[in-house]
């Protein structure tokens, strides 16, 4: 069931994702060649502890850290140990935190060093279809019209999109209703408000 959210609880969620936010840009300013993933958890932790919150995914689940570090070609939820940044990589970070009750989630992918021209496209363009996907999320529009409009500008620049893992709605719990596609049929699923 999808919880429409007050005022308030909007602003709490808006607190935690600002924090995400922050964290990864601290965790941001440690990508180099030669870092551990491990050493880009800790620093994580160490920073939404400060702010006085909680490492959103640890422990969640049996989750055993604070980020998910995913290096080129694993999706998501890479769980961090020693290996270390190369020159080359992109690195995806997602980040989670509770604070004040209410959760904040998202992630970031990062180059390490110089990167390919075909990984600069790949970040470009998901990047843009982000953005796209972003703009159908306002009333009046259908849910799948999001995942339609990121699925469509990824196809038309050669790319395919992730079907087995989706976003998802955030609140008092991590992952709420409705889940997110990054595909879709236009015109379709729940009219959003």
């Amino acid at each position: 069931m999808i919880r429409l959210k007050t005022p308030d609880e909007i602003r709490k969620i808006r607190r935690a994702a600002l924090l995400v936010a922050q964290t990864l840009e601290v965790v941001g300013q440690h990508i180099r060649p030669g870092v551990t993933f491990k050493e880009l958890d800790t620093i994580a932790e160490r920073y939404i502890r400060s702010q006085g919150a909680i490492p959103g995914f640890k422990g969640l689940y049996g989750y055993p850290a604070t980020l998910c570090v995913s290096p080129n070609d694993v999706v998501v939820h890479g769980i961090p140990g020693q290996q270390r940044l190369e020159d080359g990589d992109i690195v995806g970070i997602d980040c989670g935190v509770l604070l004040d009750g209410f959760y904040g989630d998202a992630a970031y992918t990062f180059k390490v060093g110089s990167v390919s021209p075909e990984k600069e496209k790949l970040l470009e363009v998901t990047e843009k279809a982000l953005y796209l996907g972003l703009e159908q999320c306002r009333p009046g529009k259908r849910l799948y019209d999001i995942g339609a409009t990121i699925q469509s500008y990824c196809e038309q620049h050669g790319f395919s999109v992730v079907r087995e893992l989706v976003g998802h709605g955030i609140g008092r719990e991590l992952h709420e209703e409705p889940q997110v596609p990054n595909y879709g049929r236009a015109g379709t699923g729940i009219e959003l408000r």
